[in-house]
């Protein structure tokens, strides 16, 4: 057994090694500094960090959620519009993470909105409400460059809502309904286009048959008859017809000498 002086220092360095145990979890990495100078990244699990010498700052390095508040901004053609988004990224390097900004998150959360209010106003109202991909992708490039420097990568951006004037929903609601109506009286001029065409086709083929357009005739009677109604009928053969045209263009010929 230890006794006597021999016996005091160690129960000190027991406690001092006791008190200098850190655990750092799966999903963390620790910045140690020894003396006030980074020394190096502490790995999971459980490590000795010397009190008064060395201090370690815990960084979580999952995939981070980031919140955009709303922010108001005007668009290129002077629509003021309320706006806001949500931000995926991660630390991919602790130690810049803690030692090139004083609150990463703060100054992402920051960064964001000054960029998102700048994007929207290089865009008109139309633009941003067609392209919101490709205005979220503009806002990721911009944001991801500058914060590489804090050791941060932004994997993606996404415009959650677009909130517009009440009076000019009104108005874009009134668009859309003339825009229908444009389309509806556009397709049923197209069916009578069709349709005209169809009926010059079946006509020549009508007058192209001896007798088609005799039959064509009888059907219509047919389906004519079905219906209870009080329509009188006169049928008159195509060929009488014929005849008092003939005889019309004689006479007229007569007269004409």
């Amino acid at each position: 057994m230890f006794t006597g002086l021999g016996g005091f220092l160690f129960i000190v360095i027991g406690f001092i090694l006791l008190i200098s145990i850190r655990q750092v979890n799966q999903n963390e990495r620790g910045v140690k500094l020894t003396m006030g100078k980074y020394s190096g990244i502490i790995e999971p699990g459980w490590r000795i960090v010397l009190p008064i010498f060395q201090s370690m700052k815990k960084v979580d390095i999952r995939v981070k959620a980031l919140d955009v508040p709303d922010q108001e901004s005007l668009t290129k053609d002077n629509i003021p519009i309320r706006i806001n988004a949500v931000i995926y990224f991660k630390v991919i390097d602790p130690a810049k993470a803690i030692l090139a900004v004083e609150n990463f998150l703060y100054a992402t959360s920051q960064l964001a909105q000054t960029t998102m209010r700048n994007a929207v106003g290089e865009v008109t109202l139309d633009h941003l409400l067609e392209k919101k991909e490709e205005i979220s992708a503009r806002i990721q490039e911009i944001v991801d460059k500058m914060t590489d420097e804090w050791g941060i990568d932004v994997q993606n951006v996404e415009l959650k809502d677009i909130m517009l004037p009440e009076s000019l929903k009104r108005v874009i609601a009134r668009v859309a309904e003339a825009e229908r109506e444009k389309r509806a009286v556009i397709v049923a001029s197209e069916g009578e286009v069709a349709s005209a065409q169809n009926m010059a086709q079946a006509a020549q083929v009508l007058n192209a048959a001896p007798g088609a357009l005799h039959l064509r005739t009888l059907a219509s009677i047919n389906d004519i008859s079905e219906s209870p109604s009080n329509t009188t009928i006169w049928m008159v053969p195509i060929e009488v017809l014929r005849a008092v045209e003939s005889f019309q263009q004689f006479m007229s010929s007569k007269v004409g000498k």
